[in-house]
């Protein structure tokens, strides 16, 4: 199974570069662009394909109670034919929302918070720290806080690349940067057994679901197995063929190769710091780095 991871993570690559460098100038890919929409959304394109949404101005669904309304997230993530990918305010689970990185146990003093189900805490979009949008990729930066009531707890930085399209996938790399701003924060998963929380993504509706991990296709669902990579395929918005997202989770991350969460229902989550504790401190920013791989096919036919 070495020999296969080696393999899928060495085709992504090759994908990627082959998208960046296969340009001539006589038949040059669509550009980039970005919309922003109700003073909520950034819409990224590549030419008149939707790629993503990021929601920063709080998002609620129709019919949903009010404290269920949040920001600091993707949603959706389309597929390379178009097709949403990512689900939001899903029925089983409300508080999941598309791409996100939210944790359920935030404990500050002598009290705990829950980001994941916005308990107590909730994340904030303060300002946008630039976007770039050109042929070859497109970028964007922000920053929010995490917030009790009207005190922030957490400065939180986001940064986002996402590379042109392939014939095969596209890459979004995303990285984050915590820091408590008076007093230390300590987060982790949910305890006593799951440990859930951190990196996570929320399937939309699909058939024939698959996830695979290096050690080869899960056919349960898991907690806390140690991977470098995991990746949901299935048959989304009706369509006969497959395709599905990998997440990569950097080599630089601390706890690396952490734990997941895996479900058939459709959630791919990188559990960092798992049930463990982890304790962010003013002055000392806390980075992590991860590559979500958007593709056609199974994992198996890349």
């Amino acid at each position: 199974m070495k020999r296969w991871s080696v393999a899928f993570t060495v085709v992504c690559v090759f994908c990627v570069l082959a998208a960046v460098s296969s340009a001539t100038e006589k038949e040059k890919p669509p550009a980039f662009r970005f919309e922003k929409a109700e003073g909520k959304f950034l819409h990224l394109l590549e030419g008149e394909k939707p790629v993503l949404t990021y929601n920063y101005g709080g998002a609620l669904k129709k019919g949903v109670p009010e404290d269920w309304r949040r920001s600091c997230y993707i949603h959706p993530v389309y597929g390379l034919d178009g097709e949403v990918l990512t689900d939001d305010f899903p029925a089983d689970h409300l508080h999941h929302r598309g791409l996100c990185w939210v944790w359920p146990r935030v404990i500050v003093g002598d009290k705990e918070y829950d980001l994941w189900t916005l308990q107590g805490a909730e994340q904030k979009f303060e300002r946008w720290l630039g976007e770039k949008a050109a042929r070859r990729f497109a970028a964007f930066g922000a920053a929010n806080g995490w917030y009790v009531g009207e005190k922030k707890i957490v400065e939180e930085t986001v940064r986002v690349r996402v590379f042109r399209a392939s014939e095969k996938g596209r890459a979004i790399d995303v990285e984050l940067k915590l820091e408590a701003t008076k007093e230390p924060v300590t987060i982790s998963g949910r305890s006593p057994v799951k440990g859930y929380g951190g990196f996570s993504f929320r399937f939309a509706p699909r058939k024939e679901t698959v996830l695979t991990t290096p050690a080869g296709k899960e056919a349960e669902d898991t907690n806390l197995k140690h991977f470098p990579w995991a990746d949901l395929s299935a048959k989304f918005a009706g369509k006969d063929s497959f395709s599905g997202v990998a997440i990569f989770d950097d080599a630089r991350n601390p706890g690396f190769p952490n734990g997941w969460t895996l479900r058939h229902y459709g959630f791919l989550g990188v559990a960092w710091p798992g049930l463990e504790l982890y304790t962010l401190k003013p002055g000392e920013p806390l980075t992590l780095r991860y590559r979500v791989w958007v593709h056609r096919a199974g994992a198996d036919g890349l």
